[in-house]
């Protein structure tokens, strides 16, 4: 029975996924689930951080810092892309403060030192040194 109840789950783990910037019932579940449940999900709900105004932003965003030690490669992707300098920020905000993973701090002082013209554009590289002068990172 246990077994079956989990294949339902993980059948259904787009069902996870808010429908929109208000989704918050779908949003609050995510607290029922390992990162194991939800990892090919991943980078959907990521999307949802892309503007930390939306209400979903909130719950999903509590989630992911929950798991984000297992969850650097997807950051560093957003971090690393040219596509989204606003979502990079809302990403520094949030993770920036939480984050041990040495690759993700090594980001975060690169935009914090080295900052595109879009990164400098969008203030990418001010929170990047907020984050890196209250951490006291070198």
């Amino acid at each position: 029975m246990k077994l079956q109840k989990q294949l339902k789950m993980i059948e259904n783990i787009k069902d996870l996924i808010p429908k929109n910037k208000g989704d918050l019932s779908t949003a609050e579940k995510l607290t029922n689930y390992s990162y194991d449940d939800v990892k090919e999900i991943i980078p959907n709900l990521l999307e949802w951080l892309q503007d930390f105004n939306w209400p979903v932003a909130k719950p999903v965003s509590e989630y992911l810092e929950s798991i984000n030690d297992k969850i650097t490669t997807d950051l560093l992707s957003i971090l690393r892309s040219n596509e989204d300098e606003v979502w990079k920020y809302w990403i520094i905000t949030i993770f920036g403060p939480i984050t041990q993973s040495p690759i993700i701090k090594n980001e975060i002082i690169r935009i914090a030192t080295s900052p595109t013209k879009n990164e400098m554009i969008q203030e990418v590289d001010e929170v990047a040194k907020g984050i890196v002068n209250n951490r006291n990172w070198k």
